[in-house]
């Protein structure tokens, strides 16, 4: 491996983000609308949640799908990629968990 290339980072650079991990998950329990991350999601701005969708867009992590519709409704789905990283995820999940029972 070449001096500051490490998979690890690659990997976290994709999912850092206020919360990215977290709607991933939360879209693994299926297709969801806009206003439906929204009210999982309460403690994340308007303007942080749309920017971790762009940015989950862009890395082929989610799918977004606009209906031509007024209002337009969009979905939010997990791609194969997405849905591939589940298992790292939610075993960061667990090991977080574990953390937190340690530290009390």
């Amino acid at each position: 491996m070449k001096k500051g290339d490490c998979p690890i980072d690659t990997f976290i650079n994709h999912v850092k983000g206020k919360r990215k991990a977290t709607i991933i998950l939360h879209l693994m329990q299926g297709t969801k609308r806009y206003n439906e991350l929204v009210k999982l999601l309460p403690d994340i701005s308007d303007r942080m949640l749309s920017k971790n969708l762009k940015e989950l867009e862009e890395d082929a992590l989610i799918n977004r799908k606009v209906y031509p519709e007024v209002p337009p409704k969009v979905e939010y789905s997990l791609t194969d990629l997405g849905k591939e990283i589940h298992p790292i995820l939610k075993a960061m999940f667990l090991g977080g968990k574990r953390f937190e029972s340690l530290l009390k």
